[in-house]
C-alpha cells in the first residue's frame, strides 16, 4: 500500500510540475491520469519494493550531487590528458570488486562507473564488474573504494 501511496503522490508532483496550470480541467485530467497508471501498475503487479525503492529517495540527493562532483573532475582530468597528448594516456582495463548486497545496488555502481568520462563498465557478473578506464589512476581512484562505500551507503 505504501508503494502505492508513493507512487501516486510523486505522479501528482511531477504532474504539477510539468502542467503549468491549475485550472479545475487540468487537475481533473492529471487525478484521471494517475488513477490510470495506478491501475495498470496494480494489474500488471509491478508495484514493490524493486519498482519503488523507497529507502533510496531520501540519500540520492546527496549521492547525485557528489557524482555529479566527480563526472566533473573527470571531464576535467580526461580533457587535460588528452590535451597533453597520447603519452599521458593509459588505457587499462581491470576487475573491480563489487560491496553491493543487493541488484539495484550493483547496477547502480555500474551506470556510476559508466557515467564517469574515461571509465566503462563492461560487465557486471555477480561481485565483480570488469571496468575499462582511459587513464590508469582512474582506474586506482575506482579500487581506493570511495564510490563502492557511497553507492553501499546509499543502498542500506
Amino acid at each position: 500500500m505504501r508503494h502505492t501511496i508513493y507512487l501516486s503522490l510523486s505522479l501528482a508532483a511531477f504532474w504539477l510540475l510539468i502542467s503549468g496550470h491549475n485550472t479545475a480541467l487540468m487537475l481533473s485530467l492529471g487525478a484521471v491520469s494517475i488513477a490510470f497508471v495506478l491501475y495498470i501498475a496494480h494489474r500488471m503487479d509491478i508495484l514493490d519494493h524493486e519498482s519503488q525503492p523507497l529507502h533510496l529517495t531520501l540519500k540520492l540527493p546527496g549521492f547525485y550531487a557528489w557524482l555529479t562532483k566527480e563526472i566533473i573532475l573527470a571531464n576535467i582530468l580526461v580533457v587535460k590528458h588528452i590535451w597533453l597528448g597520447k603519452k599521458t594516456i593509459s588505457p587499462t582495463m581491470t576487475t573491480i570488486k563489487v560491496n553491493q548486497q543487493t541488484d539495484i545496488g550493483k547496477v547502480i555502481y555500474a551506470n556510476s562507473i559508466t557515467l564517469t568520462p574515461g571509465t566503462v563498465s563492461v560487465t557486471l557478473n555477480g561481485d565483480q564488474i570488469i571496468v575499462h578506464a582511459l587513464l590508469r589512476e582512474s582506474i586506482i581512484d575506482l579500487q581506493a573504494g570511495e564510490m563502492d562505500r557511497r553507492v553501499t551507503e546509499l543502498e542500506n
